[in-house]
Order: structure tokens, then sequence, then C-alpha cells
């Protein structure tokens, strides 16, 4: 055969397929496969005595919130100055009498809405990152501009189940206001659920005045009488053992409000834990009940995850390393213990921290992606777009990201055993020595078969060559470009839409500078 046959046989078969031939993904996974226990009973167990050992005789300081010592010294605790130390088994107890196993949160469009805990897995973006990349213009702050093209690629991707939070810092906006055009953005622009504002209470409460307003008649469930939940917001502890009163301020209007809340000590092990996987695990779970705990007291029943994001530091010069093993196993450990526990478990992620898109990023990336999903998690920040240990969100690196999320999925759907996937009918039609490109099987189930990429290459060299010899970087960037340009806005009722801008325009008014924009 050849080579310009090959070539135009392989243009025709790309022309025959097109992304919207393969399974559209449902809101969330729902895995299928079982998750990875690293430790039995006995190591588990010794873990949380530990972290109990913590909670009772070290403490956790809640700094700077008379309120929240209030609520914990009737709960039973002792207060020392900021310091909070737990009796025994208290923690626990509060948690598991309380807090939903699983729970969930509710898009404007109820076919995205998500179930959080049990068997499922909800993809996110990263969060959090105050410069992007791209291929055209390197690195630079991010705008809001930028925020809404991450917003309108997640809303297009049907590998990731959510909108996220803060995507990416728009530096360009008045940081006491810009929760505002960054929250308008989630709803305008996605349908899929998205995460509130935790950079200060007030911020907070803005955030669940607007799900009022977007809801509207439907803000309450029918059922039970309390709010729907509408947002999942990040609470990181200051680790170590502290919660500062910015993050217990965000925490309690979210809870109050019955909106779901991630309680996650943020970890970078050698510098914020020690330098062991049993060690951080054990302090990490010591943070992570004691902000379940507060939660339930504020509002007994309201939806928490456990969190944890750790990872390590370089031992030569301090910066924050990813993708190595120490965290992979810190992964497993907590994801089991949060299964003890009975709470949703948020972890994983696309960490890395390299500069670009390159095979550092790609390695990097790839040890964290996976061992997150083999062990379960529930809540998958920072699925798509990580650079530069979350300084940076990557335009290109996004959409890697989002085809490894398609991979995750498909990986998490486990083996059919169904008639169909035991294919006895092919084995037969096909018999010895034949092929079965043209049998029935293979006919009806083709376009479903493989999971498909829209950005990886594999075709052959002369292809590849003739096409231009792009790399993968170069691909995704003409991907995303292509992906803006055919963006199409989800439908957002017009008296919703003016009611939500005469919110905002009014609550920007009400600070000092005149700058409503």
């Amino acid at each position: 055969m050849s080579g310009s046959h090959r070539r135009r046989r392989s243009r025709r078969q790309q022309a025959s397929v097109s992304p919207s031939d393969t399974i559209q993904a449902p809101a969330y996974i729902t895995r299928k496969i079982p998750e990875y226990e690293l430790l039995g009973e006995e190591g588990l167990a010794l873990i949380e005595a530990n972290a109990d050992k913590i909670l009772e005789e070290i403490g956790i300081n809640f700094c700077n919130n008379n309120a929240a010592l209030t609520r914990l010294k009737q709960a039973g605790a002792a207060i020392d100055g900021e310091r909070v130390r737990f009796p025994k088994g208290l923690c626990r107890k509060l948690i598991q009498d309380n807090a939903p196993k699983e729970f969930t949160q509710h898009a404007r469009n109820p076919l995205k809405n998500v179930i959080i805990g049990g068997k499922h897995t909800v993809l996110v973006p990263a969060y959090g990152s105050p410069f992007v990349r791209n291929l055209d213009e390197g690195r630079r702050y991010a705008t809001i501009e930028d925020f809404i093209n991450f917003i309108k690629l997640a809303y297009m991707t049907p590998h990731l189940h959510h909108s996220g939070g803060t995507i990416c810092e728009p530096v360009d906006l008045p940081v006491n206001k810009r929760h505002f055009d960054m929250l308008y953005s989630h709803i305008k622009y996605s349908d899929k659920p998205f995460m509130g504002s935790v950079t200060a209470p007030e911020r907070a409460e803005d955030t669940v005045e607007i799900c009022k307003i977007l809801f509207g008649d439907n803000y309450l469930d029918n059922d039970t009488g309390k709010p729907k939940t509408i947002t999942t917001s990040l609470i990181n502890a200051n680790s170590p053992m502290t919660y500062d009163d910015t993050m217990l301020g965000a925490l309690t209007v979210y809870a109050r409000n019955n909106q779901a809340t991630i309680i996650s000590p943020f970890i970078l092990a050698g510098a914020m834990s020690p330098v062991s996987v049993a060690g951080t695990a054990t302090q990490a779970l010591a943070e992570g009940l004691a902000g379940m705990a507060y939660a339930q007291l504020v509002n007994p029943g309201t939806p928490v995850i456990f969190g944890c994001f750790a990872s390590s530091i370089s031992m030569t010069n301090g910066a924050p390393t990813f993708g190595t093993p120490e965290p992979s196993l810190i992964l497993y450990l907590m994801a089991s213990l949060s299964r003890r526990l009975g709470v949703p478990f948020r972890s994983g992620g696309g960490f890395n921290a390299a500069k670009t898109s390159d095979t550092q990023a790609g390695y990097e990336s790839a040890n964290s992606l996976l061992p997150a999903i083999n062990a379960g998690v529930n809540f998958m920040l920072h699925t798509a777009g990580w650079l530069e240990g979350g300084l940076v969100m990557g335009y290109e690196k996004f959409i890697m990201d989002c085809d490894q999320a398609g991979m995750l999925a498909v990986f998490a759907n486990g083996i059919d055993l169904s008639e169909n996937g035991q294919a006895l009918s092919a084995i037969e039609e096909v018999g010895p020595g034949d092929h079965y490109l043209g049998c029935t099987h293979t006919k009806e189930n083709f376009r479903n078969a493989f999971y498909r990429s829209p950005i990886m290459d594999n075709n052959s060299f002369e292809q590849w060559h003739e096409d231009g010899e792009l790399n993968l970087t170069q691909r995704a960037n003409a991907f995303y470009k292509k992906q803006l340009a055919d963006y199409q806005p989800p439908e957002l009722d017009a008296d919703i839409d003016a009611a939500l801008c005469e919110y905002i325009k009014k609550r920007k008014k009400s600070f000092p500078d005149s700058n409503i924009s």
C-alpha cells in the first residue's frame, strides 16, 4: 500500500469519527472498581488513636474567633486561650452522628447535579492560580477574561463534572469585589455546579445570597425544609494544627446555610507536618476531625468533605515537590480513614512542579491522578490545568488533563461482563486465523469500543509529518482555541440574570470607592 493511499485512508477514518460519536459522559463518575487499601485494621486504628491523642493532649488552635471557641466549650472541649483540646472521641461522634455519608450538590441545570460521596467521583478544575500560561504568550498574570475562558472550557468538556471555584485569580479586578464577577461568571457561562468564595465571611454571605437569587423558589428542599446544597467551598486548615479567623468565618456562614465545605488541611510535609507518611497522615486526620466537628456544631447535618492536600518539599532547597511516592501513600491512607469515618473524601489532581506542559508535567500529574481514582477520591479538585506547583493555570495543560480525566472515567467503569462484553459471538463468528475488523460485533460496537483522544496522535509518521509535525502542546493549543470559538452559552433565565446583576451592582456600590465595574 502506498504512503499516499495510507494518508488518504487515515484522513477518511478521522473524518468519519467525531468527538460526538463517543459516549456522552454522565454528570459524575460512579466507580465500578474496588478501592485500593494500603493498610489493614491494625495500621488504620493506630493512626486514628494517634490523631485522638493530638486532639486530646496537644490540641488545635482556633484563632481570633470567640464565637467558635464558645461553641466548642459548650460541646465539652477544653479551652485554653485559642488552644482547643477535645475529649477522646468527641470529634468523631459529632461527625458520625450528623454528617451525611454522601450528598447532592445542585446545579442550576438539574441534569448536572452531582452526588458527592460513596462510590461517586466528581472531577473539578484546578483552583487558585494567580498566573496563566499558553503557548502564544507564555506566563502572565491572570485576568477575568482568562477566568471566563476556563469556565467555558470546563463547561464544554464532558470529562469535568464541576465548574470549580477560583479557577485562576483575576488580578485585574479589585480584591474586595472580584468575587462577585467570579461567581456571576460561573453562573452565566456554565450550568454545572460551582464553588463559593471563602476569602472573607462577608464574601461567603454574598455567595449564599447569590444562590438564593439563582434558585428562587427552589432554594429550599421540599422534603427537609433546609436550603439545598448549591455550593461546595474550600476551607483550608492553616497547618500545623491551626484554623484562622477567615476560614472559620466562611465555614460558619456556609455550615449555617447548609452549604457544603471541604475541610482540608494544606500540608507540605517536612515544613508543615513531619517528614514521615504516618506522621503527616496523623496530623491531617486530627486537623480534619476538628474542622468537620466544628461544622456540625454550627449546623448538625451540614454536608462536609474531608480533604487532604499533602505533598512534600525538597530537603535540598525547600521547594514543593509533586508526583513523588510519599504523597501517593498519604492519599491512599487518608482515603481509607475517610471511609472509616463515613464522610466524602477530597484529594488528588494533576499535581506537578513543571513550568510548562512538558514531560515532567505529564509524569508527575499521572502519578497524582491515578492514585486518586484508585483510592476512591470523591471530589477531585485540581483535576485539570495545574502547573508550577499551582501558581499557574495552563491552557494547553487544561486540555491535556481533561483528556486524562476522560480516560480515568473509562478505567473507573471497570470491566463489562455483559453478554456483549464477553463477545463470544464475535469469537465464534471469526474463528481461528481471521480478523475482527468486519465482524458483526465490531460493527455494532466500534464507535464506542475504546476511548478516543481528541489530541493524542496515533497516525503514521508520514501522516504526522504531513500534518506539520505538531507536538502534544501544539495540538492542545489548537484544540482549546477551537473550543472557545465554538462555545455557546447555556440558557439563563432573563429575570434571574437581571436580579443577579442588580444585587451585584448594589453590593459593589456599598464599598468605599465608587468603581462598580
